[in-house]
């Protein structure tokens, strides 16, 4: 008994280190740098990557963090915990500002030219102008093989091996800074309207106007059924349902100059459990082994 209870221990204690490296966190792109969150808005690092030149848009993948510093020109890689990986992994740009990232790829939008280029996230470049587009976009986002990017008054429509597939699939909706995408929705920030939109990838209308009274929404964030919203008029972010229900309007306050945001969600309970699962099966084993080299 002493020894299962021993086990079980043990287990927790690796289900619990294992959880604390799934912790829930909220990146958000300031003046120069980029400052860590928690999902309730309690600072954890302010200044976790420092030293930026005029950074806007950023991605993440897995323990990566992928950011578009729009002075320097260049895509850096840095990891969540705030190491530098490469700060150039990805140079020679031209006013780099949105960037999405789809399996092991990432796609740039550079602000000058409004060319959208493809590369690998080790840095490789696939097309460095896998198509242009049309205005003056600031965003890009990308779900399967479709890529969507503002257009004049719109939103046009892509496919990641470059084809033009709708010019006009969102008319009506002017300075659009971010779009984000959860399954077959697209929400948009709408920085002249100080609303976040709902349409869906068809270019249908679920709600032009989700969201309103914001000031100057920018970067937009979706984890579950939240919408996680950059208002850089007034250094917040606000933290909103997929239905349009305000959750906390200043989850977090004070921030210099913010444009765009990543969120990384809680680990569900299933995926905890999973863990306790995970634990148990290595101790088990561990064990096991032990007892065959003592017997």
């Amino acid at each position: 008994m002493k020894t299962t209870n021993k086990t079980y221990r043990i287990a927790l204690a690796l289900t619990l280190s294992l959880a604390t490296t799934l912790k829930a966190q909220v990146y958000v792109v300031e003046s120069n740098f980029i400052g860590e969150y928690g999902l309730g808005g309690n600072p954890m690092n302010t200044s976790l990557i420092s030293g930026l030149n005029n950074p806007e848009g950023i991605a993440i993948s897995g323990n990566d963090l992928y950011v578009a510093n729009k002075g320097a020109g260049t895509i850096g890689e840095y990891t969540t915990s705030g190491s530098t990986v490469s700060s150039s992994l990805i140079s020679s740009l031209n006013l780099p500002w949105g960037i999405s990232i789809s399996g092991g790829y990432l796609f740039v939008l550079n602000y000058s030219g409004a060319t959208v280029g493809e590369y690998t996230t080790s840095g490789s470049t696939v097309s460095a102008s896998l198509f242009s587009g049309t205005g003056e976009p600031v965003c890009v986002a990308v779900s399967g093989t479709n890529v969507f990017i503002p257009s004049a008054g719109g939103i046009a429509e892509y496919s990641t091996s470059g084809a033009l597939l709708n010019s006009s699939l969102i008319t009506g909706v002017n300075n659009v800074y971010d779009i984000a995408i959860s399954g077959n929705d697209l929400f948009i920030a709408n920085w002249a309207a100080n609303t976040i939109g709902e349409y869906t990838t068809s270019g249908g209308v679920v709600n032009a106007s989700l969201i309103t009274g914001l000031n100057q929404p920018d970067g937009i964030a979706i984890v579950g059924n939240d919408l996680y919203v950059v208002n850089q008029g007034n250094g917040t972010v606000g933290e909103y349902t997929t239905s349009g229900s305000t959750v906390n309007a200043s989850l977090i306050t004070g921030l210099d100059s913010p444009a765009y945001i990543a969120v990384v969600p809680e680990p569900s309970a299933g995926a905890l459990m999973g863990l306790g699962a995970a634990a148990l099966l290595l101790v088990g084993r561990t064990m096991a082994r032990s007892h065959l080299r003592n017997s």
